[in-house]
Protein backbone atom coordinates (compact mmCIF):
# COMPACT_ATOMS: atom_id res chain seq x y z
CA UNK A 1 0.00 0.00 0.00
CA UNK A 2 2.89 2.21 -0.62
CA UNK A 3 6.18 3.38 1.60
CA UNK A 4 5.22 6.02 3.69
CA UNK A 5 6.29 5.44 7.72
CA UNK A 6 4.02 4.24 10.35
CA UNK A 7 2.82 7.44 12.09
CA UNK A 8 0.63 6.32 15.13
CA UNK A 9 -1.06 9.22 16.82
CA UNK A 10 -3.06 12.01 15.36
CA UNK A 11 -0.84 14.45 16.83
CA UNK A 12 2.24 13.08 14.37
CA UNK A 13 0.35 13.54 11.29
CA UNK A 14 1.96 16.23 8.82
CA UNK A 15 0.56 17.69 5.64
CA UNK A 16 4.31 16.14 4.31
CA UNK A 17 3.21 12.52 5.49
CA UNK A 18 -0.52 13.22 3.58
CA UNK A 19 1.08 14.10 1.01
CA UNK A 20 3.54 10.92 0.75
CA UNK A 21 0.43 8.51 0.84
CA UNK A 22 -1.77 9.94 -1.32
CA UNK A 23 0.26 10.03 -3.62
CA UNK A 24 1.42 6.77 -2.85
CA UNK A 25 -2.18 5.67 -3.38
CA UNK A 26 -2.62 7.09 -6.64
CA UNK A 27 -5.00 9.36 -5.09
CA UNK A 28 -2.99 13.07 -6.57
CA UNK A 29 -0.35 13.26 -8.62
CA UNK A 30 3.29 14.54 -8.11
CA UNK A 31 2.06 17.97 -8.55
CA UNK A 32 -0.34 18.51 -6.12
CA UNK A 33 0.11 18.59 -2.04
CA UNK A 34 -1.46 18.58 1.28
CA UNK A 35 -0.65 22.21 2.16
CA UNK A 36 -2.72 21.87 5.66
CA UNK A 37 -5.37 20.38 7.20
CA UNK A 38 -7.88 20.02 10.46
CA UNK A 39 -8.57 17.46 12.35
CA UNK A 40 -12.88 16.39 13.99
CA UNK A 41 -12.40 13.08 15.90
CA UNK A 42 -15.37 10.94 14.90
CA UNK A 43 -17.18 7.43 15.79
CA UNK A 44 -17.81 5.83 18.89
CA UNK A 45 -15.13 3.09 18.53
CA UNK A 46 -13.98 1.03 21.78
CA UNK A 47 -10.43 -0.11 20.51
CA UNK A 48 -9.46 2.82 18.08
CA UNK A 49 -9.60 6.21 17.59
CA UNK A 50 -11.13 7.21 14.38
CA UNK A 51 -10.29 11.37 13.28
CA UNK A 52 -11.18 12.80 10.03
CA UNK A 53 -8.85 15.35 8.45
CA UNK A 54 -10.10 18.17 5.90
CA UNK A 55 -7.34 18.80 3.62
CA UNK A 56 -6.50 21.65 1.63
CA UNK A 57 -3.92 21.71 -1.07
CA UNK A 58 -1.38 23.05 -3.06
CA UNK A 59 -1.74 22.45 -6.25
CA UNK A 60 -4.42 20.37 -8.06
CA UNK A 61 -6.86 19.15 -5.37
CA UNK A 62 -7.46 15.72 -4.23
CA UNK A 63 -9.98 14.31 -1.57
CA UNK A 64 -11.42 16.37 0.76
CA UNK A 65 -10.97 14.60 3.32
CA UNK A 66 -9.71 11.13 4.79
CA UNK A 67 -10.52 9.40 7.51
CA UNK A 68 -7.29 7.53 9.86
CA UNK A 69 -7.93 4.93 12.57
CA UNK A 70 -5.53 4.42 15.05
CA UNK A 71 -5.22 2.66 18.07
CA UNK A 72 -7.33 3.46 21.09
CA UNK A 73 -5.72 5.66 23.17
CA UNK A 74 -7.54 4.33 26.08
CA UNK A 75 -5.30 2.21 27.88
CA UNK A 76 -7.24 -0.89 28.88
CA UNK A 77 -8.92 -0.52 25.02
CA UNK A 78 -5.40 -0.70 23.75
CA UNK A 79 -4.13 -3.41 25.94
CA UNK A 80 -7.27 -5.71 24.85
CA UNK A 81 -6.57 -4.66 21.19
CA UNK A 82 -2.78 -5.86 21.47
CA UNK A 83 -3.61 -9.00 23.44
CA UNK A 84 -6.07 -9.90 20.62
CA UNK A 85 -4.22 -9.15 17.67
CA UNK A 86 -7.13 -6.88 16.49
CA UNK A 87 -4.42 -3.81 15.16
CA UNK A 88 -2.48 -6.83 12.58
CA UNK A 89 -6.43 -8.24 11.87
CA UNK A 90 -7.59 -5.29 10.28
CA UNK A 91 -4.38 -3.90 8.79
CA UNK A 92 -3.86 -7.75 7.03
CA UNK A 93 -7.88 -7.13 5.93
CA UNK A 94 -7.35 -4.53 3.88
CA UNK A 95 -4.15 -5.72 2.47
CA UNK A 96 -5.12 -9.28 1.44
CA UNK A 97 -8.50 -10.26 1.53
CA UNK A 98 -10.45 -6.92 0.96
CA UNK A 99 -9.63 -6.99 -2.50
CA UNK A 100 -11.28 -10.40 -2.66
CA UNK A 101 -14.79 -10.16 -1.57
CA UNK A 102 -17.81 -8.21 -2.72
CA UNK A 103 -18.43 -6.60 0.56
CA UNK A 104 -18.60 -3.05 0.08
CA UNK A 105 -15.97 -1.46 2.48
CA UNK A 106 -13.82 1.66 2.84
CA UNK A 107 -11.27 2.51 -0.15
CA UNK A 108 -7.70 2.18 1.75
CA UNK A 109 -5.27 4.24 1.05
CA UNK A 110 -2.75 3.30 3.86
CA UNK A 111 -2.28 0.49 6.14
CA UNK A 112 0.80 -0.35 8.63
CA UNK A 113 1.33 -1.45 12.17
CA UNK A 114 3.77 -2.77 14.40
CA UNK A 115 2.99 -5.59 15.59
CA UNK A 116 2.53 -6.33 19.10
CA UNK A 117 1.60 -3.02 20.34
CA UNK A 118 -0.68 -0.41 19.17
CA UNK A 119 0.66 2.07 16.88
CA UNK A 120 -1.13 1.41 13.72
CA UNK A 121 -2.40 3.53 11.12
CA UNK A 122 -5.46 3.17 9.01
CA UNK A 123 -5.94 5.93 5.94
CA UNK A 124 -9.12 5.45 4.35
CA UNK A 125 -11.59 7.01 1.93
CA UNK A 126 -14.42 9.58 3.63
CA UNK A 127 -17.77 7.72 3.44
CA UNK A 128 -18.84 11.14 4.77
CA UNK A 129 -22.32 12.24 4.41
CA UNK A 130 -23.10 8.59 5.13
CA UNK A 131 -24.47 8.04 8.79
CA UNK A 132 -23.31 5.37 11.26
CA UNK A 133 -25.88 2.70 12.76
CA UNK A 134 -26.72 3.04 16.16
CA UNK A 135 -26.16 -0.13 18.62
CA UNK A 136 -28.68 1.48 21.05
CA UNK A 137 -31.33 2.50 19.27
CA UNK A 138 -31.24 -0.32 16.86
CA UNK A 139 -32.24 -0.54 13.17
CA UNK A 140 -35.71 -0.67 10.82
CA UNK A 141 -36.42 -3.89 8.80
CA UNK A 142 -35.14 -2.24 5.72
CA UNK A 143 -31.68 -1.54 7.14
CA UNK A 144 -31.21 -5.04 8.69
CA UNK A 145 -31.65 -5.81 4.80
CA UNK A 146 -29.35 -4.27 3.59
CA UNK A 147 -27.28 -6.10 6.52
CA UNK A 148 -28.03 -9.08 4.89
CA UNK A 149 -27.05 -8.23 1.41
CA UNK A 150 -23.70 -7.14 2.66
CA UNK A 151 -23.29 -10.65 4.98
CA UNK A 152 -23.55 -12.24 1.98
CA UNK A 153 -21.68 -10.36 0.06
CA UNK A 154 -18.68 -10.85 2.30
CA UNK A 155 -19.29 -14.71 2.80
CA UNK A 156 -20.19 -16.10 -0.52
CA UNK A 157 -17.24 -14.97 -2.37
CA UNK A 158 -14.58 -16.98 -0.13
CA UNK A 159 -17.54 -19.55 1.27
CA UNK A 160 -15.42 -23.06 1.96
CA UNK A 161 -12.11 -21.76 0.12
CA UNK A 162 -9.12 -23.70 1.58
CA UNK A 163 -6.58 -20.87 0.94
CA UNK A 164 -8.14 -18.84 3.33
CA UNK A 165 -6.79 -21.26 5.98
CA UNK A 166 -3.21 -20.05 4.94
CA UNK A 167 -3.70 -16.70 6.52
CA UNK A 168 -2.98 -17.37 9.77
CA UNK A 169 -4.62 -13.90 11.42
CA UNK A 170 -7.71 -15.49 10.23
CA UNK A 171 -7.32 -18.38 12.90
CA UNK A 172 -9.31 -17.38 16.18
CA UNK A 173 -9.92 -20.73 17.56
CA UNK A 174 -7.80 -20.70 19.71
CA UNK A 175 -9.48 -16.71 21.47
CA UNK A 176 -12.73 -18.10 20.98
CA UNK A 177 -11.53 -20.96 22.73
CA UNK A 178 -9.86 -18.85 25.42
CA UNK A 179 -13.34 -16.92 25.89
CA UNK A 180 -15.13 -19.88 26.96
CA UNK A 181 -13.30 -20.81 29.25
CA UNK A 182 -12.67 -17.53 31.16
CA UNK A 183 -16.54 -16.46 30.70
CA UNK A 184 -17.44 -18.47 34.11
CA UNK A 185 -14.72 -16.21 35.78
CA UNK A 186 -15.91 -13.38 34.26
CA UNK A 187 -20.04 -13.46 34.70
CA UNK A 188 -20.31 -12.89 38.40
CA UNK A 189 -18.29 -9.36 37.69
CA UNK A 190 -20.18 -8.96 35.13
CA UNK A 191 -23.60 -9.38 37.03
CA UNK A 192 -22.38 -7.57 39.71
CA UNK A 193 -21.13 -4.38 37.51
CA UNK A 194 -24.29 -4.35 35.58
CA UNK A 195 -27.32 -6.08 37.53
CA UNK A 196 -29.46 -3.30 36.97
CA UNK A 197 -29.56 -3.32 33.75
CA UNK A 198 -29.93 -6.76 32.62
CA UNK A 199 -33.06 -8.32 31.51
CA UNK A 200 -34.28 -11.28 33.78
CA UNK A 201 -33.46 -13.63 30.45
CA UNK A 202 -29.89 -12.70 30.59
CA UNK A 203 -29.36 -13.64 34.15
CA UNK A 204 -30.98 -17.19 33.74
CA UNK A 205 -28.44 -17.28 30.48
CA UNK A 206 -25.63 -17.04 32.40
CA UNK A 207 -24.88 -19.86 34.50
CA UNK A 208 -24.85 -22.02 31.06
CA UNK A 209 -23.47 -19.78 29.08
CA UNK A 210 -19.94 -21.04 29.22
CA UNK A 211 -20.68 -24.84 28.67
CA UNK A 212 -23.19 -23.98 25.86
CA UNK A 213 -19.78 -22.13 24.03
CA UNK A 214 -17.70 -24.93 25.00
CA UNK A 215 -20.13 -27.29 23.12
CA UNK A 216 -20.50 -25.43 20.55
CA UNK A 217 -16.80 -24.66 19.57
CA UNK A 218 -16.22 -28.39 19.51
CA UNK A 219 -18.42 -28.64 16.54
CA UNK A 220 -15.66 -28.08 13.62
CA UNK A 221 -18.05 -29.74 10.65
CA UNK A 222 -19.07 -26.05 10.15
CA UNK A 223 -18.53 -24.43 6.20
CA UNK A 224 -16.20 -21.62 6.71
CA UNK A 225 -15.25 -18.51 5.35
CA UNK A 226 -14.14 -14.78 6.20
CA UNK A 227 -16.74 -13.25 8.62
CA UNK A 228 -16.75 -10.19 10.37
CA UNK A 229 -16.71 -11.31 13.66
CA UNK A 230 -18.55 -7.95 15.43
CA UNK A 231 -21.12 -7.33 12.32
CA UNK A 232 -22.97 -5.13 13.82
CA UNK A 233 -24.76 -1.24 13.72
CA UNK A 234 -21.88 0.60 15.38
CA UNK A 235 -19.69 -0.70 12.35
CA UNK A 236 -21.86 0.32 9.56
CA UNK A 237 -22.54 3.15 7.71
CA UNK A 238 -25.51 3.63 5.93
CA UNK A 239 -26.26 6.32 2.78
CA UNK A 240 -28.60 8.80 3.06
CA UNK A 241 -30.48 11.35 0.57
CA UNK A 242 -27.59 13.55 0.01
CA UNK A 243 -25.16 10.27 -0.56
CA UNK A 244 -23.10 7.79 0.04
CA UNK A 245 -23.32 3.89 -0.88
CA UNK A 246 -26.76 2.62 0.99
CA UNK A 247 -24.23 0.59 3.53
CA UNK A 248 -20.62 0.30 4.21
CA UNK A 249 -18.71 -1.84 6.49
CA UNK A 250 -15.96 -0.90 9.17
CA UNK A 251 -14.02 -1.84 11.75
CA UNK A 252 -12.76 -5.17 10.14
CA UNK A 253 -10.38 -5.93 13.70
CA UNK A 254 -12.27 -8.89 14.66
CA UNK A 255 -12.42 -10.44 11.10
CA UNK A 256 -12.03 -14.32 11.39
CA UNK A 257 -12.32 -17.36 9.59
CA UNK A 258 -15.75 -18.83 10.89
CA UNK A 259 -19.48 -19.82 9.69
CA UNK A 260 -21.55 -17.11 7.72
CA UNK A 261 -24.75 -17.51 9.85
CA UNK A 262 -22.57 -16.65 12.81
CA UNK A 263 -22.46 -12.94 11.67
CA UNK A 264 -26.12 -13.31 10.80
CA UNK A 265 -27.13 -14.29 14.43
CA UNK A 266 -24.56 -11.54 15.81
CA UNK A 267 -26.20 -8.83 13.93
CA UNK A 268 -29.53 -9.48 14.08
CA UNK A 269 -29.67 -10.71 17.78
CA UNK A 270 -28.78 -7.15 18.81
CA UNK A 271 -29.79 -5.26 16.33
CA UNK A 272 -33.62 -5.46 15.93
CA UNK A 273 -35.96 -5.58 19.73
CA UNK A 274 -37.59 -8.46 20.00
CA UNK A 275 -40.90 -8.06 19.02
CA UNK A 276 -39.28 -6.68 15.24
CA UNK A 277 -36.80 -9.59 15.25
CA UNK A 278 -39.63 -12.39 15.91
CA UNK A 279 -41.66 -10.90 13.10
CA UNK A 280 -38.32 -10.52 10.22
CA UNK A 281 -35.48 -13.23 11.15
CA UNK A 282 -36.77 -15.85 8.83
CA UNK A 283 -37.62 -13.71 5.79
CA UNK A 284 -34.11 -11.83 6.38
CA UNK A 285 -32.11 -15.30 6.99
CA UNK A 286 -34.07 -16.71 3.77
CA UNK A 287 -32.82 -13.68 1.86
CA UNK A 288 -29.54 -14.33 3.38
CA UNK A 289 -29.67 -17.60 2.16
CA UNK A 290 -30.94 -16.99 -1.30
CA UNK A 291 -28.01 -14.68 -2.07
CA UNK A 292 -25.46 -17.19 -1.29
CA UNK A 293 -27.28 -19.50 -3.21
CA UNK A 294 -28.67 -16.90 -5.92
CA UNK A 295 -25.23 -14.55 -6.26
CA UNK A 296 -22.51 -17.19 -5.32
CA UNK A 297 -23.70 -20.79 -6.06
CA UNK A 298 -23.37 -21.93 -2.62
CA UNK A 299 -24.14 -25.48 -3.21
CA UNK A 300 -24.84 -28.33 -0.62
CA UNK A 301 -26.07 -25.72 1.69
CA UNK A 302 -29.94 -26.18 2.03
CA UNK A 303 -31.88 -23.46 3.90
CA UNK A 304 -32.43 -25.75 6.98
CA UNK A 305 -28.71 -26.10 7.61
CA UNK A 306 -28.50 -22.20 7.74
CA UNK A 307 -31.23 -21.99 10.15
CA UNK A 308 -30.09 -24.28 12.23
CA UNK A 309 -26.35 -22.40 12.26
CA UNK A 310 -28.45 -19.13 12.59
CA UNK A 311 -29.89 -20.64 15.82
CA UNK A 312 -26.53 -22.13 17.20
CA UNK A 313 -24.90 -18.71 17.67
CA UNK A 314 -27.74 -16.77 18.70
CA UNK A 315 -25.56 -16.18 22.24
CA UNK A 316 -22.91 -14.24 20.09
CA UNK A 317 -23.71 -11.29 21.17
CA UNK A 318 -23.92 -11.78 24.57
CA UNK A 319 -20.92 -13.17 24.81
CA UNK A 320 -18.99 -10.58 23.11
CA UNK A 321 -21.08 -8.06 25.37
CA UNK A 322 -19.83 -10.17 28.62
CA UNK A 323 -16.38 -10.22 27.24
CA UNK A 324 -15.71 -6.67 25.82
CA UNK A 325 -17.42 -5.13 28.73
CA UNK A 326 -15.09 -6.22 30.99
CA UNK A 327 -12.03 -6.17 29.08
CA UNK A 328 -12.44 -2.32 27.33
CA UNK A 329 -12.05 1.19 29.06
CA UNK A 330 -15.46 1.74 30.43
CA UNK A 331 -17.92 4.66 29.30
CA UNK A 332 -21.52 5.60 29.38
CA UNK A 333 -22.30 4.85 26.13
CA UNK A 334 -20.48 1.38 26.07
CA UNK A 335 -22.16 0.08 28.97
CA UNK A 336 -25.98 1.04 27.53
CA UNK A 337 -24.23 -0.50 24.11
CA UNK A 338 -23.58 -3.79 25.20
CA UNK A 339 -26.35 -4.01 27.87
CA UNK A 340 -28.93 -3.60 24.82
CA UNK A 341 -26.71 -6.35 22.98
CA UNK A 342 -26.77 -8.87 25.65
CA UNK A 343 -30.65 -8.63 26.78
CA UNK A 344 -31.37 -8.91 22.71
CA UNK A 345 -28.98 -11.79 22.39
CA UNK A 346 -30.50 -13.42 25.43
CA UNK A 347 -33.93 -12.63 24.24
CA UNK A 348 -32.88 -14.37 20.69
CA UNK A 349 -31.74 -17.41 22.46
CA UNK A 350 -34.58 -18.19 24.64
CA UNK A 351 -37.05 -17.70 21.56
CA UNK A 352 -35.11 -20.08 19.29
CA UNK A 353 -34.49 -22.24 22.37
CA UNK A 354 -30.62 -22.64 21.01
CA UNK A 355 -29.28 -24.56 24.05
CA UNK A 356 -31.71 -27.82 22.31
CA UNK A 357 -30.00 -26.94 19.15
CA UNK A 358 -26.24 -26.21 20.12
CA UNK A 359 -26.50 -29.74 22.57
CA UNK A 360 -27.96 -31.95 19.84
CA UNK A 361 -25.01 -31.04 17.18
Amino acid sequence: MGSPGLVAEPGQVTPEWLTEVLRSAGAIGGDAAVASFQMTPIGTGQIGDNVRFSLAYDGPPGPPTVVCKFGSSDPASAAAGIQMMLYESEVAFYRDLAPTLDVTVPGCYFADVEAGTANVVIVMEDQAPAEPGDQITGCTVAQAELAMEQAARLHGPRWGDPVLAGFGWLDRDGTNDGVASVLPMIWDSFVERYRSMLDPVTLEAGPELAGLITTRNRVRSFVKTAIHGDFRLDNMLFGTPAGGNPLTVVDWQTVQLGPGPHDVAYFLGNALEPDVRRSAEHALVTMYHRALVDDYGVSDYPFERCWAEYVTFSHASLVMAVFASMMVGRTDRGDEMFMAMANRSAQMAADLDAPSMIRSG
